[in-house]
């Protein structure tokens, strides 16, 4: 992050969030590991940023309820013993830390390759937004903080009605299917509305998103996407979807082999060479 004017630092001995916030109430240990990574970075004096909408769901409603609930923070206390923790620490996602702590202007300002002539459709997810009561992080009904930072980058942002839907999460391990229907709603709102590109700020998001459009695009059978103009026999097309940093990191001069684009099921490098966003690549 040195071309914003700060850097990132990663926290020593980091565990899984759990992925999922516990709704039981009648025990505290699904928190343990949460909680012990909000007592390490509280003890570095640090924020605790993170990039995944999962992990800011968890640790952020982990330490509201922290805050709150004492009978909760007396026994996670004794089973962390890493020293008393009441909340008091900073739970941020990096879009915003991009929009309070380095500001969008400086962002725009910071731009060596401005996204001209891209339409991107973001898209937010549930994780990111609710409950609002313990995340505050942006208007849960119709946020905006993706848009302001795509059009910083240079962007032209698509709106469309779907992108505060679930992409259906985690029912994926359980049932194939059971995403099936909210991930052709999503991508097919957002390629109507003319995005050339979803972009996305959680990683189970973007993986749900991405990986089923074979079976979306083939109608029901699982099949193949081989890059970003493919369509099925009902005239879907595949739609790529990109992590935000990905665009971010794009616009600000990184080179290409360091994007990550080759990993992608549907590759938005077509788009992007069509676009003049990136070199030919060998």
């Amino acid at each position: 992050a040195s071309p914003l004017g700060f850097e990132m630092v990663e926290l020593e001995s980091w565990q899984c969030c759990g992925a999922v916030f516990p709704l039981a109430t009648d025990s505290a240990m699904p928190l343990v590991s949460p909680f012990r990574t909000l007592v390490r970075a509280h003890n570095r004096g640090e924020d605790l940023v993170t990039l995944c909408s999962a992990c800011y769901n968890v640790l952020k409603r982990t330490n509201a309820l922290v805050a709150k609930d004492e009978e909760t923070r007396t026994k996670l206390i004794s089973f962390v013993e890493e020293g008393e923790y009441r909340g008091e620490g900073r739970v941020v996602h990096f879009l915003e830390v991009l929009k309070m702590d380095v500001g969008f202007d400086a962002v725009k300002a910071a731009v060596k390759k401005p996204l001209s002539g891209i339409r991107v459709a973001p898209y937010y997810g549930c994780l990111l937004l609710r409950p609002q009561e313990d995340l505050h992080f942006d208007d849960p009904e119709n946020p905006s903080i993706l848009e302001d930072l795509m059009s910083a980058l240079g962007a032209e942002v698509v709106d469309y009605p779907y992108k505060t839907e679930c992409c259906g999460a985690y029912l994926r391990i359980a049932d194939e299917r059971s995403v099936a229907g909210p991930v052709s709603k999503i991508v097919r709102s957002a390629e109507k509305r003319g995005a050339d590109v979803i972009v996305t700020s959680c990683p189970l998001c973007q993986y749900n998103l991405e990986t089923k459009q074979p079976a979306v695009i083939s109608s029901g059978g699982e099949g193949s996407i081989a890059g970003s103009v493919s369509v099925g026999p009902n005239g879907a097309k595949a739609v790529p979807v990109v992590y935000f940093t990905q665009l971010l990191a794009l616009a600000l001069g990184a080179p290409s082999d360091a994007l990550g684009f080759d990993a992608h099921v549907v590759d938005p490098r077509p788009l992007l060479l069509a676009k003049n966003l990136m070199p030919e690549v060998a």
